[in-house]
């Protein structure tokens, strides 16, 4: 990551909330490319060593993705996004839930609302998490969410690199 873009991450046990606010040397429409479409978001969504591997994308209002977090071993950890809403390159809501292989959701999920701004050719995503239980939140914190996505933020940041 360049150190001149902004990286914010903060935690509010209060509202059962994560804000996370990440600038991108790239335009919109390669960052929102790389956050919904498959072939892109699996490959900067998993904290290294970890892999992304998608089984199901349809990004569509009602549609979903079914993926797993990949590890070095094989072993794998399943996620299912569910799409609320979507405004073209502007924002997008999804329901976040760990799964089974089966597509089982464990509920409860986390509610992800992510919004895209553009200013002097760099990018903003501003990512609010909302956990209905406070349990969840502590179990995401205590499990590293913070390294790994802000590892994930990275790989993302060095594949913009690559796209532009």
């Amino acid at each position: 990551m360049k150190n001149d873009l902004l990286f914010d991450f903060t935690v509010d046990k209060a509202t059962k909330t994560v804000s996370i606010t990440r600038e991108f040397d790239a335009d919109l429409s390669l960052v929102w490319d790389a956050y919904t479409k498959q072939e892109i978001l699996d490959q900067w969504w998993a904290p290294k060593p970890w892999e992304s591997r998608t089984k199901v994308m349809n990004f569509e209002v009602g549609g979903h993705r079914f993926y797993a977090m990949v590890g070095p071993e094989g072993q794998e950890h399943w996620s299912v996004q569910k799409y609320n809403s979507i405004t073209p390159k502007t924002n997008f809501k999804m329901l976040n839930a760990f799964a089974d292989e089966h597509e089982n959701l464990q509920l409860p999920g986390s509610e992800w609302d992510l919004n895209f701004s553009e200013e002097n050719g760099k990018t903003k995503v501003n990512i609010s998490i909302y956990n209905e239980s406070l349990e969840r939140l502590e179990q995401m914190i205590e499990m590293g969410f913070k390294e790994g996505f802000t590892m994930t933020l990275n790989s993302l940041d060095e594949l913009l690199e690559t796209l532009k």
